[in-house]
């Protein structure tokens, strides 16, 4: 029988794959277009520290790597995912941008990374680290690929805290995003599954004592847009 991790794997990968050719159309359509913005402010926290190697983690269809390599000039990026469906879409912007000799695409296990500890300089983690079965162990695992004094720059979506915003919000990720989600994707469960995993991921200050725990210090969260969405930025 399946342990209750692998199940959650295999249903996460088969989900993705299903929704990759809608997935980016989805993703601006719900969130009005604001998670451009928000991948931007969280790509250029990482400016000061001008990583060269990068290693972009649940990279879907390589949105933002693609944005990464545009504003921060890297030598290489590999983006790794569970879903070969997303990552194929995400190979063919790759090479529509110019950009296939900077970034790479891999299949990879965030919880039991291929690499080599101390391998890059940054690592990055937008809007996947809700997705991952076991969350210590894959910021465990981003620490230990980390050079020393590497940086991890992690930005998810969050319920909002306060009120009124929490609860619109509310409403909008139960009743509104399902409906739009179905009748782009065609899925039934994937924009189902989005609020429940956002609602179970822990928020900002709950997040800050496990990222140390796993080797990380220097922890700093910054909320975009009513706590919509969440950056954390942490050093090894």
């Amino acid at each position: 029988m399946a342990s209750p991790v692998t199940h959650k794997r295999e249903q996460v990968e088969k989900m993705f794959n299903h929704i990759a050719p809608t997935y980016d159309r989805l993703n601006h359509t719900l969130s009005l277009g604001i998670d451009r913005r928000w991948r931007r402010e969280a790509i250029d926290a990482l400016k000061p520290f001008a990583p060269q190697t990068i290693l972009d983690i649940a990279t879907g269809t390589g949105d933002f790597a693609i944005l990464a390599a545009k504003r921060l000039d890297p030598d290489r990026i590999i983006g790794v995912d569970i879903s070969e469906g997303m990552m194929e879409i995400g190979r063919e912007k790759v090479k529509a941008e110019g950009l296939d000799n900077v970034i790479y695409f891999a299949k990879d296990d965030c919880t039991d990374l291929s690499f080599e500890s101390e391998s890059f300089d940054a690592v990055t983690v937008a809007y996947g680290a809700r997705n991952f079965e076991d969350l210590e162990a894959g910021l465990s695992e981003m620490c230990r690929v980390l050079k020393p004094g590497g940086h991890l720059m992690l930005v998810e979506l969050t319920p909002p805290p306060r009120f009124p915003m929490k609860q619109l919000f509310w409403i909008y990720s139960h009743a509104v995003m399902p409906f739009i989600g179905r009748l782009i994707s065609h899925d039934d469960s994937a924009y189902t599954y989005l609020p429940r995993s956002m609602e179970a991921f822990p928020q900002a200050e709950r997040l800050a004592p496990l990222l140390r725990r796993c080797g990380f210090n220097k922890v700093n969260f910054k909320r975009f847009t009513f706590g919509l969405s969440t950056m954390y930025l942490a050093t090894k």
